[in-house]
C-alpha cells in the first residue's frame, strides 16, 4: 500500500462543508486544500467557525492539509498592509484546523510591463510573508498561477533561489496555459516543490481531466513520487463553481468547464478524482 496521501478542492463539489465531506469520503480521499467554507473563503472565515470546521473534520476521519488562501493574488498597487493582516488572521485559522501548509502567490503584475522591474518589490513583500511565517511550524507554498511573478518555470525558481525556505506547489495546468514546457518545468523545480496540484489542460486554456491535456501529469507524477512526494492536491477545475470569478483577475480566463460538461458540481469532481486515480494505477501506485 502506497503511503501517497489524496486532498482536494472540495469547494468545487459543494459549497458547503457539508457536501465538501461527503464528496471526500466517497472518493476516497484525505482530506481538504481547503478554500470555501460554506460560501466564504477560508481566510476570512472566523476562529470560532474554523474550530467548527476543524470538529466536523475529525469526526469523518479527515485532515486538512492545505490553505488555500488568495494571500499574494492582489495587485501591487492594492493595500499590502491590510493584505497581511489578513495573512495573520489565516495563519491562526491554519492553526485551528491543524493544517501544515498554506497556499500563496508572488503577486499580479502590471499588464504589458515587463516583470523584471518589479522583482525586487515581489521579494521584499513575499520576504515579509515569509518572516511572518516563521515560527509558526506551517509551510509557506507558492503556487504557479498565470498572470502573477512566478507564473514561469524562470521566475519561479528566482523565487525558491532568492528565498529558500519558500516551498514550491507545481500546477502542470497553470504552466500549460502560460505556454510553458511542464517537463521542462519540472526539472527546473523539482528539488522546491513540496507538492503537486492535479490539473491539466489544452494549449487553448481549456481544463480538462488530468491525463487529457498537456500537462504530462502522469510524468510528472512518477518523478515526484520517485524523489519522495508523498501528496498531491486534485484541483478539478471542470465546471463552474462558487465563487471561480473571484480566483483569477480577470475571471473565467482558463476556460473551465468549456470541453467537458458534467450534469452537477458533484459529477464534475468525480470525474476528476476518477481521472486521477486512473493515472496513479498507469503508474502503479494504488490509492
Amino acid at each position: 500500500m502506497s503511503n501517497i496521501k489524496l486532498y482536494a478542492f472540495a469547494d468545487e463539489a459543494s459549497k458547503q462543508m457539508g457536501g465538501q465531506i461527503a464528496a471526500m469520503l466517497r472518493n476516497g480521499l484525505d482530506g481538504l486544500e481547503i478554500r470555501g467554507v460554506d460560501g466564504t473563503n477560508v481566510s476570512c472565515i472566523s476562529l470560532k467557525k474554523a474550530k467548527k470546521v476543524r470538529k466536523m473534520m475529525d469526526d469523518n476521519g479527515l485532515h486538512v492539509w492545505s490553505i488555500g488562501s488568495p494571500i499574494g493574488k492582489i495587485r501591487l498597487d492594492e493595500d499590502f498592509q491590510a493584505h497581511l493582516e489578513c495573512y495573520r488572521h489565516t495563519l491562526d485559522v491554519a492553526d485551528i484546523l491543524g493544517s501544515e501548509n498554506i497556499r500563496l502567490f508572488s503577486f499580479y503584475m502590471p499588464k504589458e510591463e515587463d516583470p523584471a522591474l518589479y522583482r525586487q518589490q515581489v521579494i521584499d513583500r513575499m520576504g515579509q510573508i515569509l518572516e511572518i511565517g516563521r515560527g509558526t511550524g506551517i509551510n509557506i507554498c507558492h503556487e504557479n498561477e498565470k498572470g502573477i511573478y512566478g507564473d514561469t518555470a524562470d521566475r519561479c525558481l528566482d523565487l525558491h533561489q532568492a528565498m529558500p525556505e519558500l516551498k514550491g506547489i507545481f500546477d502542470p495546468a497553470n504552466y500549460v496555459q502560460c505556454g510553458e514546457d511542464t517537463l521542462r518545468a519540472w526539472e527546473m523545480l523539482k528539488n522546491y516543490i513540496h507538492y503537486l496540484h492535479i490539473k491539466d489542460a489544452l494549449p487553448d486554456g481549456s481544463v480538462v481531466p488530468a491525463g487529457k491535456g498537456h500537462g504530462n501529469i502522469a510524468a510528472i507524477i512518477k518523478r515526484y513520487l520517485t524523489q519522495g512526494g508523498t501528496a498531491m492536491t486534485l484541483e478539478p477545475h471542470l465546471t463552474i463553481f462558487d465563487g471561480l470569478k473571484e480566483l483569477e483577475e480577470d475571471g473565467n480566463t482558463s476556460k473551465v468547464g468549456s470541453q467537458y460538461r458534467y450534469s452537477s458540481e458533484g459529477a464534475a469532481f468525480d470525474a476528476a478524482a476518477a481521472a486521477l486515480k486512473d493515472i496513479l494505477q498507469e503508474v502503479s501506485i494504488c490509492k
